[in-house]
């Protein structure tokens, strides 16, 4: 489950850093950049974003530990066909692993405005996939869904 980070004077500068740090990383790892897949009236938007590419002050504001081998999941889910361009909550749980490490998720909800994301922290292996199996049902939906992916990632 989600832990909720509550909104404070500062954090809109953290969440348009961290925003601006994704469009950065999905600019300069298209590998990585933002995707999603669509689950019936529902678009999942996920993307990997190196630590690195924080700033110590946003990573700090947030909790991150940034590190060579540290990453965020990061997750929105919207209703597509209602027009949604905010993220709306979801129930999560999920798993992520690589070939020696593995565990459960432990993702950090963000609510700014009407908007709500997710970011999942973890450590990966140079060079090695990194697998993850998520469970979400977005708030308003009658079911969960299941989705999984794998990347590559390298230190940085």
């Amino acid at each position: 489950m989600a832990k909720p980070v509550r909104s404070h004077r500062y954090l809109s500068l953290a969440a348009a850093a961290l925003t601006l740090c994704w469009l950065s990383a999905g600019l300069a790892l298209s590998a990585n950049a933002q995707q999603s897949e669509r689950f019936d009236e529902f678009e999942l938007h996920y993307s990997i974003v190196y630590t690195t590419f924080l700033s110590p002050e946003v990573a700090g504001e947030y909790g991150i530990a940034r590190g060579r081998d540290k990453a965020l999941l990061t997750l929105s889910v919207r209703d597509a066909d209602a027009g949604e361009t905010a993220g709306r909550p979801m129930t999560l749980t999920g798993r992520s692993w690589d070939l020696i490490t593995g565990g459960d998720l432990n993702a950090t909800e963000i609510r700014e405005g009407r908007a709500t994301y997710y970011i999942v922290p973890f450590e990966f292996l140079d060079r090695e996939y990194r697998f993850f199996a998520l469970r979400f049902k977005p708030e308003g939906a009658e079911q969960f869904y299941e989705f999984e992916f794998k990347t590559q990632l390298w230190r940085q």
